[in-house]
């Protein structure tokens, strides 16, 4: 396997302010998915790395430097952190791109300026977060309330939006007056790295945020730490319930966003070239390594065969290749134990007697390439229906009742996001109201916003980020009664 370096490279783990390399440990090394090719070796963290950034972490969660910091510096540290990536800006996407494997069009055109975004947005709420004064039926007493950070939370991130998502949970837990560890997926790390050294470059203290690598025993180390407060993971569903079992028993806090399996609801009178369009950027963005991603298509029976061809059609016209090609349009997936998942998905679904629409051949090479794989006449009990592909494998249903729409939306054991499209608002506002998921859209393809809360129900997981909820998620509330007698 060829190895294909990048220019400044950033691969040591940050630990109490110093970089920490990968000499004389075990390293582990992260590929180029569109290629094969090895591009860095980073380091596989110890227990004691896990212990000394932990411990670091609580330092400076207690040390004057950070916890006596004006809101207003904190706030300051932030804007300067945002300034730095959004000069960097295309460093970062080509990174994120040749790590991950998302085409420039997303790393450049949305993951970075979300993650500047985000940033900003936090920023402007370190001097803002403030507690509440209440009557109460008690003489001579005031009361108020503060709102006070929770202490080091561990930040375990995903390998589809490893930026974006890192600064998701970084923004609102360094506003909120927490430190933190990082813990990036394996697959993915180097655009944390990066964003580590931007850390420091900004001039955090020491030990206010923390990066240590490696592969699902450096999680579980962090996640059982005892002096860690809060764990804020996004990843499977099956990883998320053994965190949550150990956060339960240590009585942690814990958030968790996990996986999903969104239903698409086509009502008889919606646009169907609008809703073509709008699924096929929600369905196969970043080559349906989304865990929102549109993947259950439910339209009207007489209009089944026509959406199912142009939606058919419209995803074999994408460009498959590298994601620095500026006519990309699907990258590659993340591993070769992605790419299998998903073939395996797509013989899965022919089985099963659902109806394989024609698939452009790939050609030959070493990445991790997956052609979309758009099936019709699939039914509710169909596993291509029902478990998470995260791959480009869409499932057209047909449905005669429209009354039936929502539960068969909510047959899922997900509800992390859908869709609904329709010409008629008031039919779509009331399909809204029914299915349970913890963000809709209504006739456009899925967006996010610094100011939007973002979470799922059932088992797409536990609180929300985004908006005001992140802050919420990253403080705890103190009672202050004072005597006036």
């Amino acid at each position: 396997m060829a190895e294909h370096r990048h220019p400044d490279l950033h691969t040591d783990m940050l630990i109490d302010g110093a970089p920490v390399p990968a000499a004389g440990r075990a390293v582990r090394a992260t590929v180029d998915p569109a290629t094969g090719g090895v591009i860095a070796e980073v380091p596989e963290a110890t227990a004691a790395d896990v212990d000394a950034a932990v411990a670091a972490a609580a330092r400076a969660f207690g040390s004057d430097a950070w916890g006596g910091l004006l809101p207003a510096a904190r706030a300051r540290l932030l804007l300067r952190l945002a300034d730095l990536l959004e000069a960097d800006a295309e460093a970062f996407a080509a990174l994120e791109t040749t790590d991950q494997g998302q085409p420039l069009a997303v790393s450049a055109g949305f993951s970075v300026p979300n993650a500047v975004e985000h940033l900003r947005y936090y920023a402007g709420w370190v001097t803002k977060i403030t507690g509440v004064t209440a009557p109460l039926s008690v003489p001579d007493v005031d009361y108020r309330t503060r709102r006070e950070p929770l202490g080091v939370c561990a930040l375990i991130t995903p390998w589809n939006f490893p930026l974006m998502i890192l600064v998701w949970k970084l923004a609102p837990a360094l506003a909120a007056g927490n430190t933190v560890v990082v813990k990036p997926a394996e697959q993915t790390p180097l655009t944390t790295l990066r964003l580590a050294a931007l850390v420091r470059e900004a001039g955090f203290p020491d030990g206010v945020v923390n990066v240590v690598t490696g592969g699902p025993e450096v999680g579980r180390a962090l996640v059982a730490h005892p002096d860690v407060a809060k764990v804020s993971f996004t990843g499977s569903t099956e990883v998320g319930r053994e965190i949550a079992a150990g956060a339960g028993r240590d009585l942690k806090r814990v958030s968790l966003e996990l996986g999903g399996k969104a239903p698409s609801i086509i009502t008889a009178d919606a646009d169907i070239d609008a809703a073509v369009a709008g699924n096929l950027m929600g369905g196969l963005l970043n080559s349906g390594q989304v865990c929102a991603a549109y993947t259950r298509f439910y339209v009207d029976a007489a209009r089944h065969d026509e959406f199912a061809e142009k939606l058919a059609a419209g995803a074999a016209s994408m460009k498959l290749g590298h994601g620095l090609d500026g006519a990309t349009r699907l990258g590659p997936l993340v591993s070769a134990e992605q790419r299998d998942r998903a073939e395996e998905y797509v013989r899965i679904g022919r089985e099963e007697g659902a109806h394989l629409h024609d698939r452009a051949p790939l050609e030959d090479g070493d990445g991790y390439f997956v052609r979309p794989a758009v099936f019709s006449g699939v039914t509710d009990g169909m596993r291509i229906a029902r478990e998470e592909i995260f791959g480009p494998v869409l499932s057209v249903l047909p449905y005669d009742d429209p009354d039936e729409l929502a539960a068969r939306a909510n047959d899922s054991r997900y509800g992390l996001a859908a869709v609904i499209w329709s010409r008629d608002i008031g039919t779509a506002n009331r399909l809204a109201a029914r299915v349970r998921a913890g963000t809709v859209w209504i006739n456009m393809p899925p967006m996010l916003d610094a100011a939007a809360a973002w979470g799922g129900m059932k088992d797409s997981g536990l609180g929300r980020e985004m908006g005001w909820s992140a802050i919420e998620a990253f403080t705890q509330v103190k009672s202050i009664w004072t005597s006036l007698a």
